[in-house]
């Protein structure tokens, strides 16, 4: 068992770029992040003693000054004071015209709009629970998701609000407030302009607790149908301060190592990762705690980025590893247009440890980049890689961070097994979910003494974590395991691979073989023959892939970057 990011003794043996010695002092008794022991639905833990303790207490507090550009949607600007008072105007109509009291859900089904952040904190201020739903969902899956909430306001976009009247059965949906159509809204669904009257008035007065529901998140559906995880107050917070602490770590390590530390610029950041999603949500209220900009795009543009971070200057950019590669390639190609941005933060799906290490030369001393490791279920991250320590280390997620324990053991049996061993990575701490909605079977099937089983298999290298695959994606080829994480990664770190994916197939004798499907980059003329042999150099060679398939399209992905490895089964089967 180990708290490797609070704890100095597993720093990162280079001192010169270690976070770890800087995290102990942030986290120790009396430090601007102090860690203290709590008991929490029965499971001791390390909480931030500091606040903010909710999300309600986050948005009182921010420091976002009223005349600050809060929202940049294309051409529009939203200031912190009109969204303040649209996030009080949608709160009142919620707890005085809908008549919903503290726990009751609310369901947001929207692109990436700035109506988005006002449903978002509207809801949470009055106590309410917020549902995020995947815009990529169909009407039926929509529908199934609010029935099984129970959620009693549904604010979507004109698309969703499409797909939902399209259904046959609509006896069971829950009032519907459409924002930004043309025109009349269909029958028995509601405009946003006649429901939300910005107010300067109070907001509802209610009591939120720290372990309070905050949200129920549908997870992708990748392993299995979608589950609704249930996290709290404490667990978003927790992530919002953890990363605030790491920024001050990277800070205080950087003029440690003698570096010049620029004055701090406004805050400002592309939020390209999709806010249904656990990471746009990181990415939504980490902006309310910074008082920063959030830059909004409905779907990824390169060229809409480009003016985006150049006009508004933004610092951050965040996204999954598809869409932060055409960052990387724009600050790149375009340095002065891009010379406000600091950091590039990454996640959602395996980031290529080529991608980090250009970061770290083509942008060297102008943007570094960041990686956080988890899932719905761990309130985004519970490992994290950034700065000078992602640099040295870019095949490792990192360590956990601040108040999160991880123990590594055998699947089979249960036992924790030694550093250098692969096993599951189970996590503790205040960031983990409470459970799933309304499915007690399959909370008991992952949160066991309040260890999260992660299903994904990893090992610990000199106090980094490294992530080799799901647990149901390993390939046994010819009684030999094969981690498919890390026959990607050696993939990806070839010349002329864009994309990379690897699956079992059957085979007759061997039981299954391994198979990669690829894309190649831009130019690159592929040659199996020559990238097989290339593999044999570096990889076991059971673990070479007997099997290759060129794409000429991408790789079928989630809206939040996650391959659909199922998917390539079937088409690999057909």
């Amino acid at each position: 068992m180990a708290d490797l990011a609070g704890r100095a003794d597993h720093a990162d043996h280079a001192d010169h770029v270690g976070l770890g010695p800087v995290l102990a002092e942030l986290t120790a008794p009396g430090g601007e992040f102090a860690m203290v022991p709590a008991t929490v639905d029965g499971v001791a833990m390390r909480v931030h003693e500091r606040g903010p303790h909710t999300l309600r207490e986050l948005y009182l507090t921010s420091p976002a000054p009223d005349d600050r550009v809060a929202t940049v949607y294309g051409h529009e600007r939203t200031s912190w004071a009109e969204h303040r008072r649209l996030v009080a105007g949608l709160a009142r109509w919620l707890v005085d015209e809908q008549g919903l009291a503290p726990g009751d859900r609310v369901a947001v089904a929207m692109r990436n709009v700035p109506e988005w952040p006002v449903a978002f904190w509207a809801a949470l201020v009055a106590g309410l629970v917020v549902v995020p739903l995947n815009a990529w969902w169909t009407g039926d899956q929509l529908a199934g998701a609010i029935a099984h909430a129970q959620a009693r306001v549904v604010i979507a976009d004109p698309e969703r609000v499409d797909a939902l009247t399209a259904l046959t059965a609509r006896a069971d949906l829950p009032p519907v407030v459409r924002v930004r159509g043309a025109g009349p809204p269909p029958p028995g669904v509601l405009a946003w302009d006649d429901v939300v009257r910005p107010s300067d008035g109070p907001l509802p007065a209610v009591d939120v607790t720290p372990d309070d529901t905050a949200t129920i998140i549908y997870t992708s559906g990748t392993t299995g149908a979608p589950k609704g995880v249930v996290g709290t107050h404490r667990n978003h917070v927790t992530n919002a301060l953890n990363v605030a602490c790491l920024g001050r770590a990277n800070q205080q390590a950087a003029l440690r190592r003698g570096e010049p530390v620029p004055p701090p610029a406004r805050p400002g950041t592309l939020l390209a990762y999709p806010m249904f999603h656990i990471a746009g949500l990181n990415g939504l209220y980490g902006a309310v705690l910074s008082g920063a900009t959030l830059a909004l795009m409905h779907h990824w543009d390169p060229d809409e980025a480009l003016r985006l971070i150049a006009t508004e200057q933004l610092t951050n950019a965040s996204g999954v590893p598809a869409v932060l590669r055409d960052v990387v390639e724009l600050a790149v190609e375009h340095p002065e247009e891009t010379a406000s941005l600091t950091r590039i933060a990454m996640g959602g799906a395996p980031i290529p440890p080529s991608l980090v290490r250009r970061v770290a030369t083509e942008l060297a001393g102008r943007a570094s980049a960041a990686n956080g490791y988890g899932a719905t279920e761990t309130t985004s991250a519970v490992c994290a890689n950034t700065g000078a320590d992602y640099a040295a280390h870019p095949d490792s997620v990192g360590r956990p961070v601040p108040g999160t324990e991880l123990r590594i053991v055998d699947p089979a049996t249960g036992d924790e097994v030694g550093e250098g061993t692969v096993g599951e990575l189970c996590f503790r701490g205040p960031q983990i979910m409470r459970g799933y909605w309304r499915d007690p079977e399959a909370t008991a099937a992952v949160l066991r003494d309040g260890w999260l089983h992660s299903g994904d298999l990893g090992l610990v290298r000199d106090g980094w974590v490294h992530v080799v695959d799901r647990a149901k994606d390993v390939v046994v080829r010819g009684g030999e395991n094969v981690f498919c994480g890390e026959v990607e990664a050696a993939l990806l770190a070839q010349p002329g691979v864009l994309e990379a994916a690897v699956v079992g197939v059957p085979h007759p004798r061997l039981g299954e073989d391994v198979a990669a499907v690829l894309v190649a980059a831009p130019g690159a003329a592929p040659d199996t023959a020559a990238l097989q042999a290339a593999l044999g150099a570096v990889l076991p060679g059971f673990a070479v892939p007997g099997t290759v398939i060129w794409r000429g399209e991408p790789l079928p992905r989630t809206a939040t970057g996650k391959i659909l490895k199922d998917t390539l089964r079937r088409e690999l089967a057909g």
